[in-house]
């Protein structure tokens, strides 16, 4: 008898270390995702602030560009107002693609390809664009590693038990994976 009361207590101990350590996993994987997240809108905070430099000197040179430089701004606005998360990478898709074209400007005007502040901002937004890539790349990442957490047997028994969810990829919109255009 003495031996299955410790046997016994074994196990139970085995058992509450188990979902003492599938807990904190969940949590420091959901606190990464929190992070990560965190990430890219320190990234699209700072592109956001990039752009009104780029479209003053932009608009030095081509003042009849009036639409492509109106498009910038009204994605940067849209970014500005969004809410929520979803809202954000929304609005941050719609401002890569006037970040494109007004790239593409810059290709038309050699004048104002060549001018330096110009280029030290292309440089600058071209970094920034690598990093809010990677930052994605690194959200879907830690995602991937919390839902699975939370749906694989026997750690989805304390996910439920503590109401963690899932949380949502980070997906391009359908107008990022097309072409950019550039009419002129």
């Amino acid at each position: 008898m003495n031996i299955f009361l410790i046997v016994l207590l074994v196990v139970v101990v085995l058992i509450i270390l188990y979902f003492i350590s599938t807990y904190n996993s969940l949590v420091s994987l959901r606190n990464k995702v929190e992070d990560e997240a965190s990430q890219i809108d320190v990234e699209l905070k700072r592109r956001f602030d990039l752009v009104p430099n780029l479209v003053e000197i932009v608009k030095g040179y081509t003042k009849h560009e009036k639409e492509t430089l109106e498009g910038v701004v009204k994605a940067r606005n849209t970014y500005a107002s969004a809410n929520t998360l979803g809202d954000q990478l929304k609005a941050d898709g719609e401002l890569t693609n006037a970040i494109n074209k007004l790239f593409a400007l810059g290709e038309a005007y050699p004048d104002l390809k060549a001018n330096t502040n110009f280029m030290e901002l292309q440089t600058e937004l071209s970094e920034i664009e690598q990093k809010i890539v990677y930052a994605r790349q690194f959200y879907n990442d830690s995602v991937l590693k919390l839902n699975n957490k939370i749906d694989m047997f026997p750690s989805s028994i304390v996910a439920n038990m503590f109401k963690f969810s899932k949380k949502d990829f980070f997906e391009a919109q359908a107008s990022e994976r097309e072409n950019v255009k550039i009419k002129f």
